[in-house]
């Protein structure tokens, strides 16, 4: 993954890719779910997430005391331990997130704890979210550091654009 390429990419289409996340607050197709689920099966034939780890690298997951207890087991370490070492409790939500970016467990660009990561990392970059138009926030967030979420609401907004009369395609009013 061409991590530059991408974030070239980010700046030239993220104003127009967020407005169009903004614009299915008010008017969603009705067959948006079936227009986001193509888009996302051929995002996957495109990119391959584990040649890029961008999202270790520039985010943090959440980790939930399910996975902290299962992460430090794997480790051999007790919770507590596992909460001291390498993370910290986040103040207005009580999340607990890592304490350094990248990752502690990114290792030459792999997860070293895959089996078993956070269930945050595991669901990112959480395309099956339901409805679409609902989580236009956590998409909008996530142009930044995920070119799948890029390529997903590229190809989402011009197939909408191409099927339907969109309020950005209409002549402006005098």
């Amino acid at each position: 993954m061409d991590l530059k390429k991408f974030k070239d990419t980010v700046v030239r289409k993220k104003k127009s890719l967020s407005g169009f996340l903004d614009q299915l607050e008010e008017l969603v197709p009705p067959d948006m779910q079936e227009i986001v689920e193509q888009a996302d099966a051929e995002v996957w034939k495109e990119i391959d997430c584990t040649t890029c780890a961008n999202c270790c690298k520039a985010m943090t997951p959440t980790y939930s005391p399910q996975d902290i207890k299962r992460i430090a087991a794997h480790l051999g370490m007790t919770a507590k331990a596992f909460r001291d070492k390498w993370l910290y409790k986040e103040e207005e939500t009580g999340d607990w997130m890592n304490r350094t970016q990248p990752c502690q467990f990114l290792v030459d660009d792999k997860c070293s704890i895959y089996e078993v990561r956070p269930e945050d990392c595991a669901a990112f970059p959480h395309h099956n979210l339901k409805p679409f138009d609902i989580y236009g926030d956590t998409y909008k967030a996530n142009l930044n550091h995920c070119p799948a979420t890029l390529l997903l609401v590229d190809k989402v907004k011009k197939h909408v654009e191409r099927e339907y009369i969109w309020p950005a395609q209409l002549p402006e009013k005098q």
